[in-house]
Protein backbone atom coordinates (compact mmCIF):
# COMPACT_ATOMS: atom_id res chain seq x y z
CA UNK A 1 0.00 0.00 0.00
CA UNK A 2 1.10 3.62 -0.58
CA UNK A 3 2.22 5.31 2.31
CA UNK A 4 0.42 8.16 1.17
CA UNK A 5 -2.84 6.13 1.11
CA UNK A 6 -2.65 4.61 4.59
CA UNK A 7 -4.87 6.93 6.36
CA UNK A 8 -7.50 5.75 4.69
CA UNK A 9 -7.78 2.43 5.79
CA UNK A 10 -8.63 3.15 9.37
CA UNK A 11 -11.80 5.08 7.80
CA UNK A 12 -13.24 2.19 6.10
CA UNK A 13 -16.34 1.30 8.21
CA UNK A 14 -20.15 -0.65 6.61
CA UNK A 15 -22.75 1.30 8.20
CA UNK A 16 -25.09 -0.88 5.85
CA UNK A 17 -24.66 -4.05 7.41
CA UNK A 18 -28.35 -4.33 8.29
CA UNK A 19 -29.38 -4.34 4.82
CA UNK A 20 -30.73 -7.55 3.71
CA UNK A 21 -28.38 -8.38 0.82
CA UNK A 22 -29.38 -8.15 -2.29
CA UNK A 23 -30.71 -10.64 -5.30
CA UNK A 24 -28.90 -9.96 -8.67
CA UNK A 25 -29.20 -12.09 -11.43
CA UNK A 26 -25.97 -11.43 -12.92
CA UNK A 27 -26.49 -13.83 -15.82
CA UNK A 28 -29.82 -12.53 -16.72
CA UNK A 29 -28.88 -8.78 -16.80
CA UNK A 30 -25.60 -9.61 -19.24
CA UNK A 31 -28.24 -10.76 -21.43
CA UNK A 32 -30.13 -7.31 -21.11
CA UNK A 33 -27.59 -4.92 -20.87
CA UNK A 34 -27.52 -2.52 -23.73
CA UNK A 35 -26.44 0.54 -24.89
CA UNK A 36 -30.20 2.13 -25.21
CA UNK A 37 -30.83 0.65 -22.07
CA UNK A 38 -28.01 2.59 -19.97
CA UNK A 39 -29.43 5.67 -21.69
CA UNK A 40 -32.77 5.24 -20.31
CA UNK A 41 -31.04 4.43 -16.81
CA UNK A 42 -28.85 7.41 -16.80
CA UNK A 43 -31.87 9.22 -16.91
CA UNK A 44 -33.04 8.58 -13.38
CA UNK A 45 -36.61 8.29 -14.33
CA UNK A 46 -39.74 5.73 -13.95
CA UNK A 47 -38.14 2.84 -15.52
CA UNK A 48 -34.87 3.34 -13.50
CA UNK A 49 -36.99 3.05 -10.19
CA UNK A 50 -39.86 1.28 -10.76
CA UNK A 51 -39.86 -0.33 -14.26
CA UNK A 52 -38.20 -3.89 -15.29
CA UNK A 53 -35.36 -4.92 -13.33
CA UNK A 54 -32.77 -4.73 -15.98
CA UNK A 55 -33.40 -0.71 -16.51
CA UNK A 56 -32.38 -0.16 -12.36
CA UNK A 57 -34.05 -1.33 -8.86
CA UNK A 58 -36.99 -2.64 -10.79
CA UNK A 59 -39.46 -1.22 -8.14
CA UNK A 60 -38.01 0.65 -5.31
CA UNK A 61 -40.09 0.48 -2.36
CA UNK A 62 -40.23 1.53 1.65
CA UNK A 63 -40.17 -1.18 3.51
CA UNK A 64 -38.38 0.02 7.03
CA UNK A 65 -35.20 -1.49 6.24
CA UNK A 66 -33.30 1.97 6.62
CA UNK A 67 -34.13 2.20 9.85
CA UNK A 68 -31.27 0.10 11.63
CA UNK A 69 -29.07 1.49 9.30
CA UNK A 70 -30.07 5.17 10.09
CA UNK A 71 -29.70 4.18 13.89
CA UNK A 72 -26.22 2.88 13.36
CA UNK A 73 -25.03 6.32 11.55
CA UNK A 74 -26.26 8.37 14.24
CA UNK A 75 -24.77 6.25 17.07
CA UNK A 76 -21.44 6.29 14.76
CA UNK A 77 -21.08 9.99 14.18
CA UNK A 78 -22.47 10.22 17.78
CA UNK A 79 -25.06 12.72 16.57
CA UNK A 80 -26.70 15.25 18.93
CA UNK A 81 -30.24 16.23 19.09
CA UNK A 82 -31.28 18.91 16.22
CA UNK A 83 -28.15 18.17 14.08
CA UNK A 84 -28.00 19.42 10.53
CA UNK A 85 -28.02 16.34 7.80
CA UNK A 86 -27.29 16.14 4.54
CA UNK A 87 -28.06 13.07 2.45
CA UNK A 88 -27.01 13.29 -1.61
CA UNK A 89 -28.69 11.31 -3.72
CA UNK A 90 -31.36 10.98 -1.25
CA UNK A 91 -33.97 8.89 -4.13
CA UNK A 92 -37.17 8.42 -2.75
CA UNK A 93 -36.42 9.55 0.65
CA UNK A 94 -36.34 6.30 2.31
CA UNK A 95 -32.76 7.13 4.33
CA UNK A 96 -33.88 10.82 5.26
CA UNK A 97 -37.48 9.10 6.39
CA UNK A 98 -35.66 6.88 8.27
CA UNK A 99 -33.39 9.15 10.64
CA UNK A 100 -36.25 11.59 11.16
CA UNK A 101 -37.65 8.12 12.87
CA UNK A 102 -34.45 7.85 14.78
CA UNK A 103 -34.83 11.43 15.97
CA UNK A 104 -37.19 13.61 15.35
CA UNK A 105 -35.21 16.63 16.20
CA UNK A 106 -32.87 16.59 13.31
CA UNK A 107 -32.69 18.67 10.43
CA UNK A 108 -32.44 16.53 7.61
CA UNK A 109 -32.27 17.81 3.95
CA UNK A 110 -31.83 15.95 0.65
CA UNK A 111 -30.16 16.76 -2.85
CA UNK A 112 -31.69 14.36 -5.86
CA UNK A 113 -31.06 14.84 -9.63
CA UNK A 114 -34.69 12.66 -10.22
CA UNK A 115 -37.52 14.84 -10.29
CA UNK A 116 -39.57 11.29 -10.33
CA UNK A 117 -38.02 10.15 -7.07
CA UNK A 118 -38.74 13.56 -5.28
CA UNK A 119 -42.28 13.14 -6.67
CA UNK A 120 -42.20 9.84 -5.58
CA UNK A 121 -40.79 10.21 -2.28
CA UNK A 122 -41.98 8.86 1.04
CA UNK A 123 -44.11 11.00 3.43
CA UNK A 124 -43.20 14.59 3.61
CA UNK A 125 -39.31 14.09 2.83
CA UNK A 126 -40.15 15.48 -1.00
CA UNK A 127 -40.55 19.41 1.39
CA UNK A 128 -36.71 18.68 2.77
CA UNK A 129 -35.42 17.39 -0.88
CA UNK A 130 -33.65 19.59 -3.54
CA UNK A 131 -33.86 18.65 -6.71
CA UNK A 132 -30.01 19.15 -7.89
CA UNK A 133 -26.77 17.80 -9.34
CA UNK A 134 -23.92 16.74 -7.06
CA UNK A 135 -21.60 17.31 -9.81
CA UNK A 136 -21.92 21.23 -9.76
CA UNK A 137 -21.78 23.76 -6.65
CA UNK A 138 -23.18 22.60 -3.64
CA UNK A 139 -26.64 24.78 -2.80
CA UNK A 140 -25.34 24.98 0.90
CA UNK A 141 -23.85 27.21 3.17
CA UNK A 142 -20.06 26.69 4.15
CA UNK A 143 -20.11 24.65 7.68
CA UNK A 144 -23.63 24.63 7.43
CA UNK A 145 -23.95 20.27 8.18
CA UNK A 146 -23.16 18.30 10.82
CA UNK A 147 -22.96 15.10 9.00
CA UNK A 148 -23.13 14.33 5.10
CA UNK A 149 -24.13 11.08 3.76
CA UNK A 150 -24.19 10.00 -0.01
CA UNK A 151 -24.93 6.03 -0.94
CA UNK A 152 -24.30 4.42 -3.66
CA UNK A 153 -24.64 7.61 -5.70
CA UNK A 154 -21.31 9.86 -6.39
CA UNK A 155 -19.71 6.64 -8.36
CA UNK A 156 -22.13 8.22 -11.03
CA UNK A 157 -20.15 10.93 -11.69
CA UNK A 158 -17.16 11.58 -13.76
CA UNK A 159 -13.36 11.66 -12.17
CA UNK A 160 -13.08 15.35 -12.30
CA UNK A 161 -16.87 15.64 -11.13
CA UNK A 162 -16.02 13.82 -8.17
CA UNK A 163 -13.17 15.63 -7.00
CA UNK A 164 -14.79 18.82 -7.12
CA UNK A 165 -17.60 17.26 -5.43
CA UNK A 166 -15.25 15.98 -2.39
CA UNK A 167 -13.93 19.52 -2.05
CA UNK A 168 -17.62 20.61 -1.91
CA UNK A 169 -18.75 18.07 1.00
CA UNK A 170 -15.47 19.59 2.69
CA UNK A 171 -16.95 23.25 1.86
CA UNK A 172 -20.27 22.78 3.52
CA UNK A 173 -19.40 20.40 6.49
CA UNK A 174 -18.43 21.68 10.03
CA UNK A 175 -16.39 18.52 11.28
CA UNK A 176 -14.48 17.56 7.51
CA UNK A 177 -14.45 13.87 9.14
CA UNK A 178 -18.76 13.79 9.58
CA UNK A 179 -19.06 12.00 6.35
CA UNK A 180 -20.10 8.67 5.49
CA UNK A 181 -19.97 7.62 1.34
CA UNK A 182 -20.81 3.83 -0.23
CA UNK A 183 -18.96 3.42 -3.68
CA UNK A 184 -18.69 0.72 -6.25
CA UNK A 185 -15.39 -0.96 -6.31
CA UNK A 186 -14.04 -4.51 -6.35
CA UNK A 187 -10.95 -6.37 -4.95
CA UNK A 188 -10.33 -8.89 -7.89
CA UNK A 189 -10.54 -8.83 -11.55
CA UNK A 190 -13.39 -11.88 -10.98
CA UNK A 191 -15.16 -8.91 -8.60
CA UNK A 192 -14.46 -6.72 -11.45
CA UNK A 193 -15.52 -8.72 -14.49
CA UNK A 194 -18.96 -9.34 -12.58
CA UNK A 195 -19.27 -5.49 -11.56
CA UNK A 196 -18.97 -4.66 -15.47
CA UNK A 197 -21.77 -6.92 -16.62
CA UNK A 198 -24.12 -5.30 -13.73
CA UNK A 199 -23.39 -1.77 -13.53
CA UNK A 200 -25.61 0.87 -15.73
CA UNK A 201 -24.92 4.19 -14.37
CA UNK A 202 -21.41 4.79 -12.46
CA UNK A 203 -19.43 7.06 -14.35
CA UNK A 204 -15.83 6.06 -12.35
CA UNK A 205 -15.32 3.02 -10.29
CA UNK A 206 -11.70 1.11 -9.64
CA UNK A 207 -9.91 -0.81 -7.17
CA UNK A 208 -9.94 0.62 -3.52
CA UNK A 209 -6.41 2.54 -4.73
CA UNK A 210 -7.73 3.88 -7.88
CA UNK A 211 -10.28 5.58 -5.25
CA UNK A 212 -7.76 6.84 -2.32
CA UNK A 213 -6.37 8.71 -5.30
CA UNK A 214 -9.28 10.53 -5.79
CA UNK A 215 -9.64 10.91 -2.06
CA UNK A 216 -6.34 12.23 -1.88
CA UNK A 217 -7.18 14.66 -5.13
CA UNK A 218 -10.49 16.01 -3.26
CA UNK A 219 -9.05 16.26 0.12
CA UNK A 220 -12.35 13.76 1.52
CA UNK A 221 -11.18 12.89 4.93
CA UNK A 222 -14.50 11.00 5.59
CA UNK A 223 -15.43 7.43 5.91
CA UNK A 224 -16.11 5.09 3.13
CA UNK A 225 -17.47 2.05 2.46
CA UNK A 226 -17.54 -0.28 -1.03
CA UNK A 227 -20.45 -1.70 -2.88
CA UNK A 228 -19.11 -5.11 -4.38
CA UNK A 229 -21.00 -7.06 -6.56
CA UNK A 230 -20.19 -10.79 -6.09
Amino acid sequence: MNKNFDKYISKEVNLLSKLPKAKRNIEKRKGEKNLEIIKESKMFGEKYWDGPREYGYGGYKYDGRWLPVAKDILEFFRIKDGSKILDIGSGKGFLIHDLLKNNPTLSVKGLEISEYAISNSIADTDKVTIQGDAKKKLPFKDNYFDLVLSINTLHNLKKEELIKCFKEINRILKNKENSYIVVDSYLNEEQKEIFESWVLTAEFYGYPQEWYEVFELGGYMGYYSWTIIN
